[in-house]
């Protein structure tokens, strides 16, 4: 069960199109996806189709509670058409309020999510993460097998990896089997002008062999999520196809070098 925790503390640079395009994929080759939604915003579980979720995250982060992610999966609300469809552990309006109360815990409560997904079953568990690196942030670092830090071609980028990747770091430093790996960092949004490719650049230099295929502006993308629709599925709109085969990608090597993970687990040989 892979389970990639989708980070950067600075809000804005795309980490849920990122995860509902990953999702996407997933669906397209037929594999079961997760999605985790503990940024309270909850637009992955919008996005997912789900605007009035019967049970959220946040109950299974108020108090330690072994397993019980289960009880509050459910299906999401894309078409059937996308292949198979992601479930989702929906964000809540409450979760808002429970960072502090985790602050509380005095024998800390960095490892809720940890606990929580034991007994997980899904082939790929996706987790949104909120723009910051508060608790929440840091519970899906103790849960996560990887971690995808997802970035812009913008003049901050280099110093907020850095950043990012020192956290992850210290992380590792705590957790009994050594992680979370890196498993890359994606551009995302990388438009086509001399300034976008200028600070891409900067950041292949600054991490080489660590930065992924990066993931273009495309109208489509948005139009997915404004539509709570996989990007997979919107046809012939223009740039769709592109998007969905960079997200093909970027999946691909996620899970393995080749895709070869991809095709084995779309043929149930997980």
């Amino acid at each position: 069960m892979p389970t990639v925790a989708v980070v950067n503390q600075k809000g804005g640079v795309g980490k849920t199109t990122v995860v509902l395009g990953l999702a996407s994929a997933a669906a397209h080759h037929n594999i079961e996806a997760l999605v985790v939604d503990i940024d309270p915003q909850g637009n992955a579980t919008t996005g997912l189709g789900v605007f009035e979720p019967t049970r959220g995250i946040d109950t299974v982060l108020a108090e330690e509670r072994p397993g019980g992610l289960a009880a509050v999966v459910e299906s999401t609300g894309w078409p059937t058409s996308c292949g198979r469809r992601p479930l989702v552990a929906a964000s809540s309006s409450s979760l808002a309020a429970r960072e502090p109360q985790l602050a509380n815990d005095p024998l800390g409560a960095q490892d809720r999510l940890a606990q929580a997904m034991r007994d997980c079953r899904q082939p790929l568990v996706l987790i949104d993460c909120p723009p910051s690196l508060g608790l929440l942030t840091i519970n899906a670092l103790f849960a996560a097998d990887s971690v995808l830090v997802v970035t812009e071609p913008g003049a901050w980028a280099v110093d907020g990896v850095g950043r990012m990747l020192q956290t992850v770091e210290r992380i590792r430093q705590r957790r009994p089997d050594g992680g979370p790996e890196v498993a890359g960092i994606v551009v995302n949004r990388l438009g086509r002008t001399r300034d976008a490719r200028y600070w891409s650049d900067r950041l292949s230099e600054a991490y080489p062999g660590s930065c992924l295929p990066a993931v273009h502006l495309r109208t489509a993308l948005s139009e997915a999520a404004a539509q709570s629709l996989p990007v997979h599925v919107l046809g012939a709109r223009p740039g769709a196809a592109e998007a969905a085969a960079e997200f093909d990608v970027l999946l691909a090597r996620i899970l393995g070098e080749d895709g070869g993970m991809i095709r084995s687990v779309g043929d149930g040989g997980w």
